[in-house]
């Protein structure tokens, strides 16, 4: 099991991206959560089989076909052992 942190720029916030992750995630077997962040970004975490995890890393270069992706930073961290995937709400 990996796990990735990512943070998506672009127009990432009012496309469903939030949504459209979790669906993916579920649909790849991926553990994890997704976020908005204040500065416009979405945050997710990815933590499952390297070959799922990637498949999400991929999926958030382009995500929802209203968005419009233009960064994707990526960092690797130890793996917290996650069920599901959620939506979380925006961080104050």
């Amino acid at each position: 099991m990996i796990r990735n942190r990512v943070i998506v720029s672009g127009l990432v916030q009012g496309v469903f991206f939030r949504d459209s992750c979790r669906l993916v995630a579920e649909q790849h077997g991926v553990n994890g959560w997704v976020r908005n962040l204040p500065d416009g970004t979405v945050e997710a975490v990815f933590e499952g089989a390297p070959a799922a995890v990637a498949q999400l890393l991929r999926w958030s270069h382009h995500g929802p076909g209203s968005a419009v992706v233009e960064h994707v930073s990526r960092h690797e961290e130890t793996p917290e052992g996650l069920t599901g995937f959620e939506v979380r709400p925006t961080p104050r």
